[in-house]
């Protein structure tokens, strides 16, 4: 059975080039509707399925999507793996702009977002200590380098709730955590596709120094934007390179991480918690 490549894109990146049988389909989940229609395609022999996570034309602020839709959809449509995009900003010196990096770790800074599935009548305690899936991660790795990518392997993601960038002593707070990067989108991103059961990771385009770099100005949209049209391009590449490289899904640490980590009693489940949740759970809720 071939494997399906979910993606989901961050900003700048809306479309992925080199797709045959494209057609878009709209998708509905118990949660809501996804940021955008998921444009379906094949990328060589592999199928891959595509969401812009802002929306086509950057309609949605990070605290606006609905990531629990997101996930959720590209599940629903039989993602076997899941890729997400993102613009960071580098809190490390060897982290140049225009560096790529697959974080390990994440802290969430978040403050207004739903981050489980297990919020209404099912109680699932998914274990997260490490939220990537570490082949998909290394797979990724590899094909950004293949690609031409300065690629650096591992590292801590800080997420915070934006939509506004950090003030300089929150820059210099979270450097003092020994963080790499920091974004807005990667949490409760990473939590969900790990209760989706979902081998993940990120490719975080760096674009700038955040505000704590004393010799770089600070952040702002122009700077980014320059920086992300050259990484959004090594990016598609990436993702073409990956997508004939993907690792075995059943050998992932997310293989049943909902399942097993089910602590409602069956008995105790009502009917809609269970209807919700058939999409993930199926006949593990029954």
């Amino acid at each position: 059975m071939g494997y399906t490549l979910g993606i989901i894109g961050g900003s700048g990146l809306y479309a992925i080039d080199g797709l045959t049988d494209v057609r878009e389909l709209t998708v509905d989940t118990p949660y809501g509707s996804p940021s955008d229609s998921v444009v379906e395609g094949k990328l060589g022999d592999t199928r891959l399925l595509f969401l812009p996570r802002h929306g086509r034309g950057h309609r949605l602020a990070p605290h606006a999507i609905n990531y629990r839709a997101n996930v959720c959809a590209l599940k629903q449509l039989g993602a076997t793996h899941l890729v997400t995009v993102s613009a960071v900003g580098s809190m490390r010196e060897d982290i140049a702009p225009g560096h790529l990096v697959v974080p390990d770790q994440f802290i969430d800074l978040t403050k207004r977002r739903i981050s489980t599935y297990f919020d209404e009548g099912v109680v699932s305690h998914v274990a997260f200590g490490d939220p990537v899936c570490d082949l998909t991660a290394k797979a990724l790795a590899a094909a950004a380098e293949r690609a031409g990518g300065t690629v650096h392997r591992g590292g801590t993601y800080v997420c915070i709730e934006g939509p506004a960038f950090s003030t300089r002593a929150e820059s210099f707070l979270y450097r003092s955590w020994g963080v790499a990067v920091i974004g807005m989108t990667a949490m409760p991103e990473a939590r969900l596709a790990r209760e989706a059961e979902l081998p993940y990771a990120v490719l975080s385009l760096a674009t700038d120094y955040d505000s704590w770099h004393a010799s770089e100005a600070d952040v702002n949209v122009e700077a980014v934007v320059a920086t992300l049209t050259k990484n959004v391009s090594l990016a598609r590449q990436t993702i073409a390179q990956l997508a004939g490289a993907l690792p075995d899904p059943t050998k992932s640490r997310a293989v049943n991480a909902a399942r097993s980590g089910i602590m409602t009693h069956p008995d105790a489940i009502g009917r809609d918690a269970r209807r919700k949740l058939d999409w993930l759970l199926g006949t593990a809720a029954s």
